[in-house]
């Protein structure tokens, strides 16, 4: 098992046989070895530097019906909110002054959020805070609407492919959403210059080893910019609240099989990872990722978007994330640092066209 994670390491992929074979026969020892091959990788190109991505979850209305999600539109027992424009600059107002210089946008596929309040969002955001970068995770969109946003000055965007085989994303999903649609609004992203961002569930209902190699695959042909993957965690207003939860240690495995599949990546230690487990969020770092998201939206609404149970933050103030953060991070060795974190490579020109 140990060539198999050489050969990775030296070639930056692996076949889907050979994926399935790793993930399934890892054991505390091979991860342990897996493990520092990824921090070596990481430290290659980041150093022990941890970048800090402003999350503001603005809006908790989504169209969609997912079967995992705990704020699909079918799940009557949220208190649905949407934050106001100004709401969202004064979350970025602190969020700069805490030090973060990027910020994420993330909702549901919330129709009241046309392509025109998007787009008079983004540019406000942008004249706010020139030296920011900002990042959209606001669903399917068309090819048309992610060149407006593209053109008002977005820099990144994240949309999980959530799986990349077809059968398991029908089982995920309603019949309205299909895995070729989700890709080509990936494929869409890519092209028109997004750093572009997409990742799945790790242990969600109905996945395989065989799902988990097929990801694999995907993300290497797509080469993202970013991934981000976490534990799936049952919620209980779904149809998959009696589901297991996905666990820290497969997911642990995964984030440093990414690294060496993808050596440049952003790659996030989720808080979900943190939900998990106590010291979720350290051992992400320590398995290869380079990224953290304190959350910067209002105290008052963190609650209601509750995406799986037992989500962890949901209380604390903006400051009291982010200094939580710099201290787990320093205690492992690591240090929080105040910048854009762009890919370390040549980006796409702005291909600014209508």
């Amino acid at each position: 098992m140990k060539t198999l994670i050489d050969k990775l390491r030296r070639q930056t992929f692996l076949t889907k046989e050979e994926y399935v074979t790793l993930i399934d026969h890892r054991t505390p020892a091979l991860a342990d070895y897996l493990f520092e091959q990824s921090r070596e990788v990481r430290h290659h190109y980041y150093g022990h530097d941890v970048y800090v991505r402003g999350l503001i979850e603005f809006t908790n209305y989504c169209k969609n019906d997912c079967r995992y999600c705990g704020i699909r539109c079918g799940n009557h027992q949220v208190q649905r909110y949407r934050l106001t424009e100004d709401e969202i600059l004064s979350c970025c107002d602190n969020g700069y002054a805490l030090g973060f210089r990027t910020f994420v946008l993330q909702g549901g596929e919330d129709p009241y959020f046309t392509e025109e309040r998007i787009v008079s969002l983004i540019r406000r955001i942008k004249q706010g805070y020139p030296d920011c970068a900002l990042t959209l995770s606001i669903g399917e969109k068309t090819r048309d609407e992610y060149q407006a946003y593209f053109n008002a000055g977005a820099d990144r965007y994240l949309l999980r492919h959530e799986t990349a085989n077809d059968a398991h994303y029908r089982y995920l999903h309603p019949p309205t959403l299909s895995s070729a649609n989700r890709k080509r609004c990936l494929r869409d992203l890519k092209a028109i210059g997004f750093q572009t961002g997409c990742g799945f569930m790790v242990g969600s209902p109905g996945q395989t080893t065989e799902c988990l190699a097929e990801d694999m695959l995907f993300v290497k042909e797509l080469q993202p910019q970013m991934v981000g993957i976490g534990p799936f965690i049952a919620q209980h207003d779904t149809p998959f609240r009696d589901q297991p939860n996905g666990t820290m240690e497969l997911t642990l495995f995964m984030l440093g099989l990414l690294r060496l599949t993808l050596p440049k990546v952003l790659l996030p230690s989720t808080t979900a990872l943190g939900t998990i487990h106590p010291l979720g969020r350290e051992k992400g770092i320590l398995a290869g990722a380079n990224v953290v998201m304190p959350n910067l939206s209002p105290v008052s609404v963190r609650d209601k978007y509750l995406l799986y149970d037992n989500k962890i933050c949901t209380g604390d103030e903006a400051a009291e994330c982010r200094n939580c953060l710099s201290l787990r991070m320093k205690s492992i060795g690591y240090t929080v640092v105040v910048s854009r974190g762009d890919y370390p490579a040549d980006t796409p020109e702005r291909n600014e066209t209508t």
